[in-house]
């Protein structure tokens, strides 16, 4: 057994010391890691347009940087204002009315024990969701005006991104302690995922949020966009998925004398606005990269707490990156040589 020298504890010095001034700024920084990371997958998004702008078409990095920037302001940022627009007004003015949504309440959950369904909640519950919902305010709009902050850092960084893009993935490449060919592997591992996840789940969620809107449209819904929209959030909830929104409207649509539109609303939701999970995963989400779905799923348990909105992301990223980093291991520290590729597709 080797004695450690002079040599080996002045680098593991260091290397603690690096550790600790990492973890230290990491800590500091944690309110601004969504944007970091949004910086990240969207340079990962655009980076061949950029470079198509400026090595083929010849155009200055700046001017290139700034037109992306632009649309991608208006491709990202504005659908989330405009949903911030939708909910928080129709939110307050729910909750100003608190009143009558404790009789509403009260009058729905008569109707569904007059149904003889089995309920495990009473209204007094519902009434301290309800009460615990009206002083969540503060907390939405808190919410919200971090994400501009760091929408506005995440296009900052992406700026420079873009203009010293060839620069800093050589320094990855450099300071990254693998072979070239996993590094490579790596890297289209990420892009295959940031493809899946940041394109995947926005088309997906569009998709049966615009189909339940026509739905809830069709069969009486009052506020139909605003529900509509709440279904394509909660689309990529797994396992229940948007049944969270369109369930609960068809029992109160039952509750309240619609029992016609109700049942055709369960009917239009189950076998049209479910449908559309299934039809876009077997077509355009698999071309743009076949991520397992419980890699999804359990991405989005993790990411969530972590990272918040981008945690539907860099979630599923960060379950991929686990398996993916196993695979590397296994490469990196072969001792037959005999392992297989890395395959990202896989």
């Amino acid at each position: 057994m080797k004695l450690l020298t002079t040599e080996n504890l002045k680098q593991l010095g260091l290397i603690a010391l690096i550790l600790l001034v990492g973890v230290t700024i990491a800590y500091q920084l944690s309110s601004f890691i969504p944007g970091l990371l949004g910086a990240a997958t969207l340079y990962i998004l655009m980076r061949r347009y950029y470079y198509n702008l400026v090595d083929n078409r010849k155009w200055k990095k700046w001017l290139a940087a700034t037109v992306l920037i632009l649309g991608a302001m208006v491709v990202f940022v504005l659908p989330l204002v405009l949903l911030f627009q939708i909910f928080i007004p129709k939110f307050q003015d729910l909750l100003s009315k608190s009143g009558q949504l404790n009789e509403v309440v009260a009058a729905l959950i008569e109707q569904i024990e007059a149904m003889n369904v089995p309920i495990t909640v009473n209204s007094d519950q519902i009434f301290g969701l309800i009460q615990n919902a009206s002083t969540s305010v503060p907390a939405v709009l808190g919410a919200t005006m971090n994400f501009l902050t760091n929408a506005v850092l995440a296009f900052f960084i992406l700026y420079f991104m873009f203009v010293q893009g060839k620069e800093m993935e050589k320094s990855i490449q450099e300071y990254l302690p693998l072979k070239g060919r996993n590094v490579d592997d790596i890297w289209k591992a990420t892009r295959l995922m940031v493809n899946s996840n940041a394109v995947g789940i926005p088309i997906l969620a569009a998709s049966q949020g615009l189909v339940a809107i026509i739905g809830y449209k069709i069969f009486g819904v009052s506020s139909y966009v605003m529900w509509g929209a709440l279904t394509g959030i909660f689309s990529v909830v797994p396992v229940v998925g948007c049944a969270i929104i369109w369930a609960p409207l068809c029992i109160y649509l039952t509750a309240t004398g619609h029992s016609t539109e109700a049942i055709g609303l369960a009917i239009y939701s189950f076998i049209i606005t479910g449908g559309v999970d299934n039809v876009l995963r077997f077509t355009i989400l698999k071309k743009l990269g076949d991520v397992h779905p419980i890699t999804t799923a359990l991405g989005i348990i993790v990411g969530l707490p972590l990272f918040g909105f981008m945690g539907f992301i860099f979630g599923p990223l960060l379950v991929s990156y686990l398996l993916l980093l196993i695979k590397v291991y296994r490469v990196e520290f072969s001792t037959n040589g005999n392992e297989p590729e890395i395959t990202p597709e896989e």
